[in-house]
């Protein structure tokens, strides 16, 4: 499915279900126009993962005036780009992650960055090549998290290649083919086949041998362009800096947020139906509830201003930005007393934080609102709202 959500508190604007051998890349331009069917012509910026970064997409989108930010593929700038860069001459970002801001300023992750130009070229050789403006982030948060990847991939690779050239003529391995074909796998599932070198010999009773050792240089260049990664968007530098370029890209994270709301708290369960327009029926009632479960996050964190953080959710008291599944939990355990003709119905309070989260929401406590469907055979029941 695709979901497109907007800045103002990551609430979903517009939902497709997809069939499932659709290619994400190609769906790009379809959601554009259908947004623009729905809501007319809107400047807008659009954020996006790098499933946008194709020739045609970025085409239609540039021929559309439409202002994006996509990341660039991994595999589309090779490791040496990145190594030559010079970090002294980014410049640095004033910009902390939500988790790091517990932290003291010299242990958050930094962000730095650099600009330059990304040649983008078509399909066909008589596509005219685009030029785009690209943005070069360096964070220091990624750069760690891949060294100690790359470290534990290497040293599993070592034990089970060492492990080979142990058994190398032995049982497993008695002849050639069988170590090269265990190498491969060893390289595939580690992720190591670009630095390992490998021999395989024999020695003087003609059982095959196994040498081995990971390429300094190769592993030197990667190091090196641990952290990098690049953005490409159509926004000029006299509209956006750099700097800005990325700050609005972090904004993508509320996209992938939504999708792990749709798959967490809202738990699209499996279910056999016989149709598929009944799975889309299904899906599209799923996002109608996660359009509630954001706006309801979107009132209480509107109404609280501010920093949008509040003390009660957790039992350390502890301030932080409420999610809508944390306010559903709070609130989700209230009941409803009924009343009478002279004695009102109220909600029942057990916590303290249901009070301030229902204030938020703009519910009356003395006040609630009664349904019109109930008569009085239900005067002496009480149900969870």
């Amino acid at each position: 499915m695709s979901v497109e959500v907007a800045a103002d508190g990551g609430v979903p604007v517009f939902s497709r279900v997809l069939d499932g051998g659709a290619g994400e890349v190609a769906q790009v331009v379809d959601a554009i126009k259908a947004l623009r069917t729905l809501a007319g012509e809107h400047r807008f910026l659009m954020v996006a993962d790098s499933k946008l970064f194709s020739y045609g997409n970025i085409t239609a989108l540039l021929g559309a005036g439409v202002d994006f930010i996509a990341p660039v593929p991994a595999a589309r700038i090779k490791d040496e780009v990145y190594a030559a860069l010079d970090l002294g001459r980014a410049t640095a970002v004033d910009y902390t992650t939500e988790r790091d801001a517990h932290l003291l300023p010299d242990q958050r992750d930094s962000y730095r960055v650099l600009e330059d130009v990304h040649l983008l070229d078509g399909p066909r050789a008589r596509d005219p090549q685009l030029a785009l403006r690209r943005i070069l982030v360096h964070s220091t948060g990624n750069a760690q998290g891949q060294r100690r990847a790359r470290e534990k991939r290497l040293a599993k690779a070592a034990a089970e290649l060492d492990k080979v050239a142990r058994g190398a003529g032995g049982r497993y391995y008695n002849t050639p083919e069988k170590t090269a074909a265990r190498i491969g796998v060893i390289a595939k599932t580690r992720r190591v086949a670009s630095c390992l070198r490998t021999a395989i010999g024999a020695d003087a009773t003609d059982k095959p041998t196994l040498t081995w050792h990971f390429d300094q240089q190769i592993l030197t260049t990667e190091a090196a362009a641990d952290g990098w990664y690049a953005l490409v968007t159509s926004r000029p530098p006299e509209q956006d800096d750099a700097a800005q370029v990325l700050l609005d890209y972090k904004g993508q994270g509320a996209v992938e947020r939504r999708y792990s709301d749709f798959k967490g708290p809202l738990a699209v369960t499996p279910l056999f139906v016989q149709h598929n327009r009944r799975i889309a029926a299904l899906i599209q009632v799923i996002c109608l509830a996660l359009l509630v479960f954001c706006l309801i996050e979107r009132q209480v964190r509107r109404a609280l201003g501010g920093d949008q953080k509040m003390p009660g959710l957790y039992p350390d008291a502890r301030r932080v930005r409420p999610t809508a599944r944390m306010i559903l939990f709070h609130v989700g355990e209230l009941w409803l007393r009924v009343g009478s003709a002279t004695d009102p119905p109220t909600i029942v309070i057990t916590r303290g934080v249901q009070v301030h989260l229902l204030d938020l929401l703009g519910v009356q406590v003395d006040r609630p609102r009664w349904p019109e469907t109930c008569g009085r055979h239900t005067e002496h029941l009480s149900w969870p709202l």
